[in-house]
């Protein structure tokens, strides 16, 4: 003989489906931990370009060129704009762009050295990294091989606060710019923010692991000649 079900006690099925449900919070709870970091991290170092601070440097972080792989994309564009009017403002005196050399879109610091040099900055006060292949790459290299330790960061609004956040983790007082973006609709900024969502993931490992950049390089003096000048 069958026991019948307690009326008081939910269906078996009804209560998984509460526990998947309850398990799902969980992860994504714990999967928002890095994305949480890099966001409270950079609180309080986050600047439009009309107010950001002044420093001796400011960092542009590449991102894709144009398809003729010889102006820079619209964002990235709108990063070495931003820098630009830094640089003419007073607010930074020398620019270290910093990307991939051999992207699949093409030579990223030499297109954005070229755009720069258009927008009336000095060639001798722009210093190109080539081997910033990803963002804490930028970071690391900007330390440790350009001994940079203070620094205006350019990127777009979904990107600055991971990239001030692993920036500061990794010996550069760095403090963010919003860059321009004439291209950030709401669905491209969505787009982007869900990638850099997924991204913190990495940066926190990444920091955790103390990762050295993909490519060691020799102390290089470029910036701090160009600031001599």
């Amino acid at each position: 003989m069958t026991e019948a079900t307690s009326p008081d006690r939910p269906p078996r099925r009804r209560r998984r489906l509460v526990r998947v449900a309850a398990l799902g919070v969980v992860l994504l709870l714990l999967s928002s931990v890095p994305w949480l970091w890099t966001t409270i991290a950079a609180r309080g170092h986050l600047h439009e370009e009309a107010d950001a601070p002044t420093a001796d440097v400011v960092l542009v972080l590449g991102t894709e060129v144009a398809q003729d792989r010889r102006q820079p994309g619209e964002r990235l564009a709108g990063r070495l704009e931003t820098a630009a009017e830094l640089v003419r403002q007073g607010r930074a005196r020398v620019v270290l762009v910093s990307g991939d050399g051999g992207g699949a879109s093409g030579d990223e610091p030499a297109v954005m050295a070229a755009y720069l040099t258009r927008l009336g900055v000095d060639p001798a006060r722009i210093v190109a990294d080539p081997f910033g292949l990803d963002t804490y790459d930028s970071c690391a290299r900007a330390r440790q091989v350009y001994g940079v330790r203070r620094a205006l960061v350019v990127t777009q609004s979904y990107h600055v606060s991971r990239a001030v956040t692993l920036c500061r983790q990794l010996g550069v007082e760095a403090d963010g710019v919003t860059a321009r973006c004439g291209d950030c609709g709401p669905a491209l900024l969505v787009e982007k923010s869900i990638r850099d969502y997924l991204a913190s993931g990495k940066a926190a490992w990444d920091v955790v692991s103390g990762r050295p950049p993909a490519v060691r390089s020799a102390q290089d003096p470029a910036v701090r000649d160009a600031l001599a000048r």
